[in-house]
């Protein structure tokens, strides 16, 4: 389970976030350096554009010269151009930068959601992991595409402002900062409310993505027990409450960006009615008093600026949050420290006294001890629940053990490379997972496999059958999930993809239950050749299909009650017996 969850985060967390976002600026700490240079110039250019203008109405006011203002227009317009070149260059460097960064953040976190461990995926929605990468992630951009250096810049601005103002008039620059103390106070409130705005929308957003993902994907589910309608009034709901967390981060932003201008104006009043007295009484020169009036706007705006900067870090701190809860989540089963790389595995397995339950308490395997030797063919069967797709779960090391071992050709597979030890097991299930493409990729997963060994595999099985039938045969377009393609064409293609991957160990999880009669008996004779060498795993309810086996182990509540081949349990008259008469009574009455 996560350390921190979405709606509660530990207070300390949002330092912590800060940090690690901050440490990927590392890389490129030069090109932010000279971002920040940019910044400083382009401050200087904020502080001298007034001054210019307001020496040049002091000099006219003097001598009466046009070419002042001749002068005056050829240099402001080359500041201009300056500045325009200085806020291209900053604005290339920091996007550039920015979208390295996230790209760098995107891929990790995706790198180790795929090093998790099943338990983590068996709790956490898909919606809420696609927000993490997607959402999430891109909220991040602002911040190091802009907000940083625009924090950094505002500062420097509002500090410059300030030192030029006192020593052009100190009294007047009072009058000036009059109202500051409500600015701030107004900045402070600003922030929090931000926050928990900011907060609340990346939750609802959270919510109504993991809604979406689970019932696009059971849409077929809701079509056929006619829940559309009640589905739709849940997403209703979901809607309305992102629609008020949206509202509400408009509404904390529409209130304060009309009072910050509100108090600029009215110190821009001040300023103005202050100032004008002293013109009169020839106390500041008319130039200073425009000086004034313009860097009051720009004095007040970096400080409004610097709040809704404030805010929008806020938002990518949010994120990160919700980035990070994922990435401190800790795989469950870890990969050891220098593993065994098994380059030649035999397909030797033994079990001693293992226990095993998902939650560390109830357990679902107890004390069970069997070995398996190479090339061995071994049946599993009993009841629901009696822990049989455990075993084959565990085989693959998707969990670890909680008491006993389990061993590979002798070596405990806790000190097995993960890679290695799955890259040796062909795993077939009931429920086969085709990914969008064309079907030579879904059977060598982007392996390097010749297309030529593709062939001979789908051969093999039979799956050639409905391949070659196909407008583009190998090259056929497959949709997400295969939905084109019948139960037993995918599972067709999951024999195929197994086969070209030429494993030494066998894992078959009710592999045949969704293929018919007249395709199980295609694949019979090449299943039997497929597990020539090779030790092979089965679970199947279906008995007739594991008769063949060496041995067949009798699951029950967590236990191996029996084993043996076929006709020996058969002859003990236990639990398998009473499962075969079962399953011939109900295949003689269907």
């Amino acid at each position: 389970m996560s350390k921190y969850t979405d709606d509660k985060i530990e207070s300390n967390y949002s330092g912590n976030a800060m940090l690690r976002l901050l440490a990927y600026m590392k890389p490129y700490a030069g090109w932010m350096a000279l971002s920040l240079v940019l910044v400083l110039i382009l401050a200087g250019i904020d502080l001298y554009r007034p001054m210019l203008i307001g020496d040049a109405v002091d000099l006219f006011s003097e001598q009466g010269d046009y070419s002042v203002i001749v002068d005056t227009a050829i240099k402001y317009g080359i500041v201009l151009v300056l500045s325009m070149v200085f806020n291209l260059a900053q604005t290339w460097i920091l996007q550039k930068t920015g979208q390295k960064i996230i790209h760098t953040v995107r891929g990790e976190l995706y790198a180790h959601i795929q090093s998790l461990s099943s338990r983590y995926f068996d709790i956490t929605p898909v919606g809420k992991l696609v927000t993490r990468v997607t959402n999430d992630v891109e909220a991040l951009n602002e911040m190091y595409s802009g907000i940083l250096v625009r924090l950094f810049r505002n500062v420097i601005k509002i500090i410059g402002l300030a030192v030029v103002m006192l020593i052009l008039d100190w009294r007047l620059a009072l009058w000036s900062f009059v109202l500051l103390p409500v600015v701030g106070v107004l900045a402070i409130i600003f922030r929090k409310l931000a926050r928990q705005a900011y907060r609340l929308a990346r939750t609802k957003l959270t919510d109504i993505n993991t809604f979406l993902s689970e019932n696009i994907s059971g849409m077929r589910v809701i079509q056929i027990f006619g829940r559309e309608k009640r589905k739709m009034e849940e997403f209703d709901g979901k809607n309305h409450e992102l629609y008020r967390a949206y509202f509400r981060e408009l509404m904390v932003f529409a209130i304060f960006r009309p009072l910050s201008v509100l108090l600029s104006t009215l110190s821009l009043m001040i300023v103005l009615g202050v100032g004008s007295r002293d013109v009169l009484h020839e106390v500041i020169s008319v130039g200073t008093l425009y000086i004034f009036s313009q860097y009051i706007n720009s004095f007040f705006e970096p400080i409004q600026e610097l709040a809704e900067h404030f805010s929008t870090l806020q938002s990518s701190i949010a994120s990160a949050e919700k980035i990070f809860t994922v990435m401190n989540e800790v795989p469950l089963v870890p990969e050891t420290e220098n593993p065994v790389e098994l380059t030649d595995i035999k397909g030797k397995i033994e079990f001693s006294h293992v226990w095993f339950a998902y939650d560390n308490e109830n357990y679902v395997l107890r004390d069970v001890s069997f070995v398996i030797d190479p090339g061995q063919s071994i049946a599993f069967v009993g009841a629901t629940g009696a822990g049989k797709s455990s075993i084959l779960n565990l085989i693959g090391r998707y969990y670890d053990i909680q008491k006993g071992n389990i061993y590979i050709d002798g070596v405990d597979i806790r000190n097995i490379s993960k890679k290695s030890l799955r890259s040796a097991i062909g795993q077939m299930q009931q429920d086969v997972f085709i990914f969008e493409g064309d079907i030579e990729k879904n059977i060598c997963l982007y392996d390097e496999i010749e297309e030529a060994e593709v062939k001979a595999a789908a051969e093999y099985v039979n799956a050639s059958h409905f391949i070659e039938k196909l407008p583009d045969k190998y090259k056929e377009l497959v949709t997400e999930r295969g939905a084109t393609f019948s139960a037993g064409e995918r599972q067709l293609l999951s024999f195929a993809r197994t086969l070209a991957h030429d494993p030494k160990i066998l894992v078959m999880d009710e592999a045949t239950a969704n293929i018919d009669t007249e395709t199980e008996l295609l694949i019979q004779e090449a299943l039997e050749k497929l597990m020539e060498g090779r030790t092979t795993i089965m679970v199947a309810h279906r008995l007739s299909t594991i008769q063949h086996a060496d041995c067949i182990m009798v699951m029950h509540k967590g236990e191996i009650r029996e084993r043996g081949t076929h006709q020996e349990l058969l002859s003990r008259g236990g639990i398998y017996k009473k499962l075969y008469e079962l399953q011939v009574h109900k295949d003689a009455t269907a």
